[in-house]
């Protein structure tokens, strides 16, 4: 067939501004809650974003999880190689259970350092690890060692921590969200990122 003959196909850029979140089940979603109904996507559909999910369930900063990879391995493997988004949305801590808050602290120094030096030009939002019922003791240690690594770099950091999800917003393993709690996470995060200056314009 010659080649004048082929068919062409056009690629059309959308305006929609692209946002990429790494996570871990909180995320990605778990039990009867898809990924496309979890609080990143309805947060997306809410700002009018192109998102781009990362992540797996039980993963963390540092915790590799049966995947066998940390935050910063799937930014490596699942996000770095693509065009730079306009934000980039770091979620969780909840699996870093048994690390020292050193360890922590260090593994969100190279990540976002990571990040900062493959797209200098993307923002970058931090946000702690979320517990839908009380959460213990160590992860007040874990959200401290994240937000001074946030901050450290400069970059804004949400805290769920300690909030209360009201009835109904949790699945009977009593850990993740329902899709009526990832509906209140993500009017939460919508909420946080608004007062950034995060838009649908970002």
């Amino acid at each position: 067939m010659p080649l004048s003959s082929t068919p062409s196909f056009a690629l059309h850029r959308s305006a929609a501004p692209l946002v990429m979140i790494i996570g871990d089940s909180f995320t990605v979603g778990s039990g009867p809650v898809g990924g496309w109904d979890s609080y990143a996507a309805q947060a997306a559909r809410a700002m009018g974003w192109q998102l781009v999910t990362a992540g797996a369930s039980g993963t963390g900063f540092v915790n590799p999880g049966s995947v066998g990879r940390t935050f910063e391995t799937s930014f490596d493997k699942e996000l770095s190689w693509r065009p730079p988004p306009s934000l980039l949305i770091i979620s969780g801590g909840h699996n870093d259970r048994e690390v020292s808050p050193g360890t922590v602290h260090q593994a969100v120094e190279r990540l976002l350092e990571l990040v900062g030096r493959r797209w200098p030009r993307t923002r970058v939002v931090v946000i702690g690890p979320i517990w839908m019922a009380k959460a213990p003791e160590w992860s007040y240690q874990v959200r401290d060692a994240i937000a001074v690594a946030a901050e450290e770099a400069k970059t804004p950091f949400l805290d769920p921590l300690g909030r209360s999800w009201g009835s109904g917003a949790t699945l009977s393993d009593g850990v993740h969200p329902t899709y009526e709690g990832h509906t209140k996470i993500a009017q939460w995060l919508v909420g946080g990122l608004r007062k950034y200056g995060f838009g649908p314009s970002a």
